[in-house]
């Protein structure tokens, strides 16, 4: 039991900073940890993440939106987007062989956290809004089925793929960006723990409890203090968990 309680609350540690500060999917960290350390079915295992990504990604939404770090038209014109082609392409992964590529999520974890510290994102919100509404709409639904389809096909992207387009590709502002991404995987956690509760019945609740408040307890910790801290903090901030993160996932998924 101690040992539960110790993974549970480690995997949710790192599972809130990574969501709180980069918009990062707790499935990223808590379901290797399970697996890993309680030999939890991998399907279990990714549902409880998801059920943990829900109340953690919710209220950092709720965070940044009240710092009016969200953009919520744009969020849902992408959010409806990954969700369809999500489904699409998860249909047509199904008649394609096995692949490994789902693996690199975790290392593009690593490589975004060092981007993020040796290039910063300064881009400012009047920048930001610069960009014509209509444009912006055409650009949130192209690259909405750009992650969907990634995310479909080889199982990587979530909140990373969002927060790496949101920031290079859409020219969001760092809070913005991420204050949008967990707005997004607010939807895509629910309609994900949905499904696996669903389809592979309930988890063990001990853990479930565990991992959801863990989660949520370090999300809201580190929501509020990158809402607080100047850009370039924040960047530093973000890039250090992403690559500690990382880091960690890929020893415990290949050394362990």
């Amino acid at each position: 039991m101690l040992l539960t309680v110790i993974v549970c609350v480690i995997a949710g540690l790192g599972a809130g900073l990574g969501t709180g500060f980069a918009g990062m999917s707790a499935a990223a960290v808590i379901s290797p940890m399970l697996i890993a350390f309680l030999d939890m079915d991998p399907y279990q295992a990714v549902g409880i993440a998801l059920a943990s990504d829900v109340l953690a990604s919710a209220v950092s939404a709720y965070t940044y939106g009240k710092n009016k770090n969200l953009d919520i038209k744009n969020g849902l014109v992408m959010m409806f987007t990954v969700m369809i082609f999500t489904a699409i392409s998860s249909y047509a992964a199904s008649f394609l062989p096995s692949s490994a590529m789902g693996g690199m999520s975790t290392f593009m974890t690593v490589l975004l956290g060092i981007k993020f510290i040796v290039k910063p994102v300064m881009t400012t919100k009047e920048n930001m809004n610069a960009v014509d509404p209509k444009k912006r709409v055409i650009q949130s639904i192209l690259c909405g089925a750009v992650i969907g389809c990634i995310c479909g096909l080889v199982g990587a992207g979530g909140g990373m793929m969002m927060l790496l387009i949101l920031t290079m590709v859409l020219g969001y502002e760092l809070k913005t960006a991420v204050g949008t991404s967990v707005f997004i995987m607010t939807f895509t956690a629910l309609t994900g723990a949905a499904s696996h509760m669903a389809l592979g019945g309930m988890p063990d609740m001990t853990v479930l409890i565990l991992c959801v408040i863990s989660t949520l307890v370090f999300a809201r910790i580190a929501a509020a203090l990158a809402n607080k801290w100047p850009a370039k903090v924040l960047n530093r901030a973000t890039g250090v968990v992403l690559v500690v993160l990382g880091a960690a996932v890929i020893a415990v998924e290949y050394l362990l």
